[in-house]
Parts: structure tokens; C-alpha cells; sequence
């Protein structure tokens, strides 16, 4: 019987989802001990979602830097060690006595792992392994950070009612440390050539390049500043910051937390958490599937509308869930919420990265990428810490969904109003270029 042969890239992919679902999955699992930390040290709401906004900056901050470490190290140090720190920042808050501990812990030195172990290594690592089907394999690679919401933040919950906070982050702490760093150790290798092999499909790759003739010319670079006078950037960057501010900020962050002030059990938080997660999966794939078919435009202003709309059915939860009959609960909404705001969590991605290469292709699109997600993480850090306070001062979450809401129809009309790209943005590009030489 023939054995069946399995390219090593396929490997690094699996090792490569593995430390995207743990390092992003035990980061998406904060909100889970946001309520035991208020208790433990005392502290208010402002006060721990302050940490998650420290997090979010030093994530943002690492980013750019991590990509050039690679290039020093190589995929398995960089992604090895960024484990490592996380499993050790994750077993230290175990003896944590304040929130001033916490913020230096986690806000600071677990956020440098979690800046390492993220989408930017995982993208340098396919992008290393394979020359054939990249595009599939950046799919799935990215699909570990959902993945790991999926499982972690709902197991995190799970154990916390169970056992305890420190339990639990002795629980992650261990999975991190003896499970996923020896294996990213022992079998994750940073390049083909380390093992005398070639990239996945590299021959039929290079045989296909050299018959399209000459290289492509280097692509030229202009100043954030000449970006910012750009409609297209500015139309696309706001948006995106609102995305943060919406996504990763305010619900990744604050979705438990509220779940919890409305009184729901751990069991139905749970569900909402792992639905949310698996359905933004859904939603991602189907979005970009979707940006190579219909005017990515349309889609950002639907996604954005259609977020505005789920985050309407936390409003009425807390305040009148029998406007929908009495067949119709809060557990019912929540659910509701999580699936339809799972399906737009993510999706946002696809179509707006399709239109920055579109509007900015004569340019490096990776700088201006970069910018985008700056924006992002940016959104991502006030959304994490805005809401804690509002919810100090208040007494709810109430302020901030409406805020949320009022910032995503503006995010939406915004979208409607990104020029067409053609061939004036052609002429633009060469434009700026010559201004900035």
C-alpha cells in the first residue's frame, strides 16, 4: 500500500493555528475575569478595563516590530518565546495582589506575547511555507484566533465558576508552558531550507513566474501624512477604527461582563460566547468569499448597518425584552445577539483589505495595511476602557451601546461614500509619489 505523504508546511499551518487559538484564545478570555478581579482587588470597572486598555496599546505598539525580529530569528524563537512569556505572565497573576500588579503583568509583559504570537507571524509563516495555495492557508491560519475564542473564552468561564480565578489561570498558564511550547520547540521550523525541502507547490510556483517574464518593479512608499489628505484612507481607516471600538474593544471585552450584570448563568454566557465565535468563523469566510463577487462598498455599509442593528438587542434586554411577546426571553435575545453580531464580527476584514490593495495598488500596500490596523488596535484600546468608566459613572452599559450605535451608522455612511476605485486613483498614486521624492 502506497503511503500517503504529508507536505511539512501543512505541519507548520497546524502548529501555527495551535498558537494563534492558545496566545489569542487566553487574550479573548479577559473579559471572563474582569467581574472576579472587580472582587479580588476590589476595583471598579474603570479601573480593570483600564488594563485591557493597556494591552490593547502594547499589542498595537509590538506589531510592527515583530516582523522584524522574525527576519532576525525566525518564526520558531519568535513564536516559541512569545508562549513562553504569555504562560508565565498567565501563571504570575496567580500571585497578584492589586490591580497595579495586574496592569504590568498582563497589561504590559503578556501583551508583548500576545503581540508576537499573532496574525503578523502567522501570515509570515505561510507566507514562508507555501507558494501554492497561500490564500486558503492564510484562511485557516487566521481562523485560530476565532477558534480559540471558541473554546478558551467558554472554558475560562467554565472553570472560573467551577474553580476559581486562580485555578483557571494556573489551568492556561500549564497548557501554554507544557503542552504548546514544546511542540512549537521540537516541530515548528522558521524556513523550508532548514529541513532540505522547498515551500509547499514552490516548483510549479517558479515554473509559473518564470514564464510571465520580468519581476514586477519595487513598489513606492508615501508619508502617513499624505495618507490622511487621501479620501479613500481616511473613508476606509475611520470605519475600521470603529471596528475596534465595536469588536474587539467593546464586546470581546465587555460582552461577559454585561451578561453577567443582567444575571444570566454561566452556561447560557457560555453559549453566547462559543455561538458568537463560531459563527463569526461563518461570517469571515463568507465575506471574503463575497469581496471577490459583489461592490465591497455595499458590503462594509451593510456589515457596519447590520452591526448597529444587533447591538439594539442588548438595549432591550435591559430594559423591555417583552416588547417581542412573552415566547421571546433575554436568553433568547443574548443568543439572538450572539449570532447575528458573530456573523459581522470579523467580516469587516475581507472587503477592507480588498479595497485598500485596490485603492493603493501602485503603492506598498503593506505600509498603508499597517496604518489601517493601527487604527483598529487603536479602537480596540478605547473600547476596552471607555465603557468600564461609563459603567462606573452610570451604572449600566447603556450610554456605550448608543454610542456604539450612533458610531456605526456613521461608519456605514462612510463606506457608502469610498470613491469608486479606477483609473483616477492611478493617476493619485503617481501623484503623491512624486510628492513625496
Amino acid at each position: 500500500m502506497k503511503r500517503l505523504k504529508v507536505h511539512y508546511a501543512w505541519i507548520i499551518l497546524v502548529l501555527t493555528f495551535l498558537t494563534l487559538l492558545a496566545a489569542q484564545g487566553v487574550r479573548l478570555s479577559f473579559g471572563a475575569f474582569m467581574a472576579p478581579w472587580e472582587h479580588e482587588f476590589s476595583a471598579n470597572r474603570s479601573v480593570i478595563s483600564f488594563i485591557a486598555f493597556v494591552s490593547y496599546i502594547v499589542f498595537a505598539i509590538s506589531q510592527p516590530y515583530v516582523g522584524r525580529l522574525i527576519d532576525k530569528y525566525g518564526i520558531r524563537y519568535i513564536l516559541s518565546c512569545s508562549i513562553l512569556v504569555i504562560g508565565f505572565s498567565t501563571l504570575l497573576t496567580f500571585f497578584t495582589t492589586n490591580a497595579v500588579q495586574l496592569i504590568i503583568i498582563y497589561g504590559v509583559i503578556a501583551s508583548v506575547g500576545f503581540g508576537g504570537a499573532s496574525n503578523v507571524a502567522g501570515t509570515m509563516a505561510v507566507a514562508t511555507w507555501f507558494a501554492d495555495k497561500k490564500g486558503m492557508a492564510m484562511g485557516l491560519m487566521s481562523a485560530g484566533t476565532a477558534a480559540g475564542q471558541l473554546i478558551l473564552v467558554p472554558l475560562s468561564l467554565f472553570l472560573i465558576d467551577q474553580l476559581g480565578w486562580k485555578t483557571t489561570v494556573l489551568v492556561l498558564g500549564c497548557f501554554l508552558i507544557v503542552i504548546v511550547f514544546p511542540l512549537l520547540l521540537l516541530f515548528i521550523r522558521s524556513n523550508p531550507a532548514d529541513i532540505h525541502i522547498e515551500a509547499y507547490g514552490a516548483k510549479a510556483y517558479d515554473s509559473e513566474k518564470s514564464q510571465q517574464g520580468k519581476k514586477e518593479a519595487p513598489k513606492e512608499t508615501i508619508s502617513i501624512f499624505q495618507l490622511l489628505r487621501r479620501k479613500e484612507f481616511l473613508f476606509l481607516m475611520l470605519p475600521f477604527f470603529v471596528c475596534g471600538v465595536t469588536t474587539t474593544g467593546l464586546m470581546d471585552t465587555h460582552l461577559i461582563p454585561f451578561a453577567q450584570y443582567c444575571g444570566f448563568t454561566p452556561s447560557v454566557t457560555g453559549a453566547a460566547v462559543s455561538l458568537l465565535a463560531g459563527f463569526n468563523i461563518l461570517g469571515t469566510v463568507v465575506s471574503g468569499f463575497l469581496a471577490d463577487r459583489w461592490n465591497c462598498r455595499r458590503i462594509l455599509a451593510f456589515l457596519y448597518g447590520v452591526r448597529a442593528l444587533t447591538i439594539v438587542l442588548l438595549l432591550i434586554i435591559v430594559n423591555d425584552a417583552s416588547l417581542f411577546g412573552f415566547f421571546v426571553t433575554q436568553s433568547h435575545l443574548l443568543i439572538l445577539f450572539a449570532i447575528s453580531f458573530g456573523i459581522v464580527n470579523f467580516a469587516t476584514v475581507a472587503p477592507t483589505m480588498k479595497l485598500a490593495t485596490e485603492y493603493f495598488k501602485h503603492l506598498s500596500a503593506g505600509a498603508v495595511i499597517g496604518w489601517i490596523y493601527l487604527s483598529h488596535q487603536l479602537g480596540s484600546a478605547l473600547g476596552s476602557f471607555v465603557p468600564g468608566v461609563l459603567f462606573d459613572l452610570t451604572g449600566s452599559y447603556d450610554s456605550s451601546f448608543i454610542a456604539s450605535i450612533i458610531l456605526l451608522v456613521l461608519a456605514s455612511a462612510l463606506s457608502i461614500l469610498l470613491p469608486k476605485p479606477g483609473a483616477n486613483y492611478q493617476y493619485a498614486n503617481s501623484r503623491d509619489i512624486a510628492e513625496y521624492r
